[in-house]
């Protein structure tokens, strides 16, 4: 039986959740991963969350220095804790592996050349390290990766900080680094909007995978 016109397309639809809870958005992934069949067509969702700390899979407490006022949610994805505030973009991944033809390893790669691809566009030098997971402008990190893997599909994703405030960085060991210092466009001289920066990202992750078309969808 041959696919549907729309899958030999290489759709990619895009979800724009504006500021949502980490917890809410999180558990809607999940119904979408489990839910999903074969037919289903690839997803990115693009959020802001308000200010929270969340631990993978395997994190350790000990790299929670000190969270204050600021809650802890222990979730699925992989790595060690980050930081999610406003003006932080999150993209969630939500792709068909086995359709796209990659394994976990190019999946993480691909992300990776898409920002770097990204930054180059606003004149930023970066580079990924292969023990480390995510985006570094000389050491100082600025796009952090967890992704989860089930039936063959992705969810969770990555977060690039474009105009926040760093400061809770400080009350953690990032990715489970100590003193890892972290950087944001807005330091780096880059002035764009949150939607200019989500529209050139979307261009590049969708060059980066081969989707042909791209669909804007309002949540």
């Amino acid at each position: 039986m041959s696919r549907s016109p729309q899958l030999q397309e290489k759709l990619l639809k895009c979800k724009h959740l504006g500021l949502s809870a980490y917890e809410e958005v999180w558990r809607e992934m999940e119904t979408f991963t489990n839910e999903r069949s074969a037919e289903t067509i690839d997803e990115v969702w693009l959020v802001e969350h308000p200010r929270v700390f969340t631990l993978g899979q395997a994190g350790k407490d000990e790299h929670i220095l000190d969270a204050g006022d600021i809650p802890v949610i222990k979730t699925d994805r992989g790595g060690q804790v980050t930081y999610h505030g406003p003006g932080q973009l999150v993209a969630y991944l939500l792709f068909d592996l086995r359709r796209l033809g990659i394994n976990v390893r190019e999946l993480v790669s691909g992300i990776e050349t898409a920002i770097i691809s990204l930054l180059a566009e606003y004149k930023i030098e970066a580079q990924a390290k292969k023990e480390a997971p995510g985006v570094y402008v000389g050491e100082r990190k600025i796009a952090a990766l967890g992704l989860r893997i089930r039936h063959g599909c992705s969810y969770h994703g990555l977060s690039l900080n474009i105009d926040m405030d760093t400061a809770p960085y400080k009350r953690i060991n990032p990715c489970g680094y100590a003193d890892m210092e972290i950087v944001q466009l807005r330091d780096l001289a880059v002035k764009n909007s949150m939607d200019e920066v989500c529209e050139d990202f979307l261009s590049h992750i969708q060059r980066q995978f081969g989707y042909t078309s791209l669909i804007h969808l309002i949540h």
